[in-house]
């Protein structure tokens, strides 16, 4: 592989109007009027440009951090250092060890790897040991809709009709379940993210509620997200497959939830980076574990997870937000069709974004 070293990191915001056909959900009691995304754009001193995906969530936070503190340490350094966000991580730990300085690593991971592929001319999946599949099926994954069972059921139906076979909730209830299921009908996976909705003593009951509708996971049900041990209780008590990591903070905690008997692990590319997603899923499904990665974004955290998708053992299907965005990046670059999606076989990530996305510039 050819070398070449950090010459600038650039941070480009987006904000993607979008219609998920019912009143926008809120987060962190604000109404989520946008699909928000943060690029991190590196440019190598060949002149090649790598590009990268920071978690959305406060991404003027993880903005500033990439600014005052990511891009200053990676002047200079050499593209090919796998081990340069590893090593960032640890001078900057006393900043957090979760939250905008992680999701900053990880934008700049995304987009180091994107050069390598590019410098070395062969897909990111190649360099990861190549691709086992070349195309994965992609789920549906709803937005929240407060346990409005109409809305639930009309969207349930909107997307097996665009030819999603796999569908998720983010929803609470036993009757959004149930009335998904009576939707799908047998057979159609159902998983339910309840977004750490429950008490360790309130989770069994709801959790058990949910069993005869034959959920696929059960995702996050207790809060604290951290609280494994609860976790490796519930799923024992139940006999309902979980999923988690979303929240989680390194590949230990993922080590843990393994050990806790925690059936599906999602690690996400912007927020951990992708060195640490492959890591994590080579890890998980050697204990037996299935990586699922937690991925519903749009942007190029997207084409890192297909890569991983590509490359690891177990195959699993890739998650998709499930709405109508004024632009879909990668829409005909890397469309998905009837349910599954392509995986891209360009040097690097895949294509570059495209330029309809510049109009949604902050």
């Amino acid at each position: 592989m050819k070398e070449a070293t950090i010459e600038r990191v650039d941070t480009i915001a987006l904000r993607i109007p979008y219609d998920h056909w019912a009143p926008k959900p809120s987060f962190g009691g604000i109404a989520r009027e946008t699909m928000d995304c943060l690029l991190v754009r590196v440019t190598a001193s060949n002149g090649l440009v790598g590009w990268g995906e920071s978690f959305w969530g406060g991404w003027q936070a993880t903005r500033a951090a990439i600014e005052h503190w990511v891009a200053p340490l990676s002047l200079g350094q050499n593209v090919t250092d796998i081990g340069m966000t590893a090593r960032f991580e640890r001078a900057l730990h006393n900043f957090g060890r979760s939250g905008p300085y992680l999701y900053a690593l990880a934008g700049l991971d995304i987009a180091l790897w994107d050069l390598r592929g590019k410098l070395a001319g062969v897909p990111v999946h190649r360099l990861l040991g190549g691709r086992k599949r070349d195309r994965v099926a992609v789920y549906a994954s709803l937005l929240a809709y407060g346990g409005n069972i109409e809305h639930v059921q009309r969207n349930v139906a909107r997307a097996l009709e665009r030819g999603y076979r796999e569908i998720k909730l983010h929803e609470k209830t036993t009757e959004a379940v149930a009335a998904t299921r009576a939707t799908t009908g047998p057979g159609i996976p159902v998983m339910v993210d309840t977004n750490c909705a429950w008490s360790p003593e309130a989770a069994y009951d709801a959790v058990m509620a949910m069993k005869p509708y034959d959920p696929l996971w059960v995702e996050e049900p207790i809060w604290p997200a951290e609280d494994v041990d609860s976790l490796g209780r519930l799923r024992k008590a139940t006999g309902v497959p979980l999923a988690a990591g979303e929240n989680a903070t390194g590949a230990l905690e993922f080590v843990r939830l393994a050990a806790a008997g925690i059936d599906y692990l999602q690690p996400s590319a912007v927020k951990n980076g992708l060195t640490a997603q492959w890591e994590i899923c080579r890890r998980a499904e050697e204990s037996g574990a299935t990586c699922v990665p937690h991925a519903p974004y749009f942007g190029p955290g997207f084409l890192a997870t297909l890569h991983i998708l590509a490359a690891k053992e177990k195959t699993v299907a890739l998650e998709r937000f499930f709405c109508d965005l004024g632009h879909v990046p990668y829409g005909t670059s890397v469309p998905i069709e009837n349910g599954s999606v392509r995986i891209p076989d360009m040097p690097g990530l895949g294509p570059e974004p495209d330029e309809g996305l510049w109009r949604f510039r902050i």
